[in-house]
């Protein structure tokens, strides 16, 4: 499973899931690739994201399953992560 956060560095809730991101990295000894709004345009392109920051993508096989977007708790992103094992 590929898990990638898109956020902004001006985006408060992305700021506050930082703590959350690296408390599920290391339970899960997982790597959350993060993308940048603003500094990985042609990449975030690609998964079509709206106004709302972060947005999490799910990809398995390489095709997106799950997307989250907006400002999660630790539980939601556990959810997911243990419906998609």
């Amino acid at each position: 499973m590929e898990i990638i956060k898109i956020g902004a560095m001006w985006c408060p809730g992305c700021i506050v899931m930082k703590k959350i991101i690296k408390q599920i990295e290391e339970e899960y000894k997982l790597e959350i690739k993060s993308l940048d709004l603003d500094f990985d345009e042609e990449e975030v392109k690609e998964y079509n994201v709206g106004d709302t920051l972060p947005v999490f993508v799910f990809k398995k096989d390489g095709k997106e399953v799950k997307r989250l977007i907006g400002e999660k708790k630790y539980e939601d992103l556990k959810e997911v992560i243990e419906e998609l094992k």
